[in-house]
């Protein structure tokens, strides 16, 4: 497939690479497709001196490419291997940006390398965490956790199970939103992908390259680790999911990160910023398949429900929520 197609916004990208310096050694000609992800974004591989680049598209009515570049250099300055920003036009909604790659964590990953791979997502996880401002991104706060557990209700169980909650059960919702962001809220804080999971991983060199990233905040620090482990697309064995995470608090707590003494505490404080996370998606997949026209995501709610299904069954506090959740699927 060429760019050769009735496309405006892809014309003004060959356009747009046609006009950067020569030295560059691009062939626009080359462009095809590379990707394509849940926003409105496009990613356009392109060939230029022998090596392949990536051309970023983001519609600048539906997309603010700043955060983007904002966060790459964070990530970079950090030790991360993050993309190169080579070229970019922020009016436009364009980038240029060195290729890291075509396998992703995803398709990589099996029970024989995922030892590996986790290892080393974990050290740089460790190394940008470690390199944590408070300055430097927007907070985690109480009302964007609220408005991400919003979603459930308005996208997930209105509008997927088309169900109307009755006067206790938005009772039983709000309790239990409530203690989910109390329990967020206490967690140190600390720079956070937002979306840290295989798919946004690319098998390279360094390993991981880290893709992805715009949404990053500030905030708790269990939370890229759940998004690791506790994946949206691939489900791992609770023992595994287990080990995996001791091993991060071994080397946070050896990296000085202030995960705590008492692992007990960091695991449930890995659970409970899971359920925050898995309740919020399952809002999202319903958002963007009715909204969006994409209903590939809805396949994967089963897992999600899944994941909340596990953590509210296992704290008597969530016991309400768990009935609530069994409800809903029945």
């Amino acid at each position: 497939m060429t760019a050769a197609i009735a496309d405006p916004r892809l014309e003004q990208l060959h356009r747009w690479l046609a006009s950067l310096p020569p030295s560059l050694k691009l062939r626009p000609d080359s462009l095809r497709p590379a990707s394509a992800d849940a926003s409105f974004r496009r990613y356009f591989r392109l060939d230029a001196d022998g090596a392949t680049l990536v051309a970023m598209d983001a519609p600048p009515d539906r997309e603010d490419c700043k955060p983007f570049v904002h966060v790459c250099a964070l990530l970079r300055a950090a030790g991360l291997h993050a993309p190169h920003i080579l070229a970019h036009d922020l009016a436009q909604g364009f980038l240029l940006l060195s290729d890291l790659g075509t396998t992703t964590y995803l398709a990589a990953l099996n029970a024989d390398t995922a030892d590996t791979l986790f290892a080393d997502a974990v050290d740089a996880l460790i190394k940008w965490q470690a390199a944590s401002r408070s300055d430097a991104l927007p907070p985690y706060d109480e009302a964007l956790l609220r408005r991400e557990l919003d979603l459930f209700p308005d996208w997930y169980v209105a509008r997927h199970r088309q169900r109307t909650l009755s006067p206790s059960q938005h009772q039983v919702l709000h309790e239990a939103f409530r203690a989910i962001i109390d329990t967020c809220l206490v967690q140190p804080r600390v720079y956070v992908h937002r979306d840290y999971m295989p798919r946004n991983l690319m098998v390279s060199d360094p390993n991981p390259g880290v893709l992805d990233f715009q949404d990053a905040v500030y905030g708790p620090i269990t939370y890229d680790v759940v998004s690791l482990f506790r994946d949206a697309f691939v489900s791992w064995e609770e023992e595994r999911v287990l080990d995996w995470t001791i091993r991060y608090w071994e080397k946070a707590r050896h990296a000085g990160l202030p995960v705590g003494s008492d692992f007990a505490d960091f695991w449930r404080a890995f659970e409970w910023m899971g359920l925050q996370r898995h309740l919020k998606v399952l809002g999202i997949f319903a958002r963007i398949n009715y909204r969006d026209g994409k209903p590939n995501y809805l396949a994967d709610t089963p897992r999600f429900v899944q994941y909340v299904h596990g953590v509210t069954h296992r704290y008597v506090v969530l016991a309400p929520l768990a009935r609530l959740i069994d409800d809903l699927e029945s």
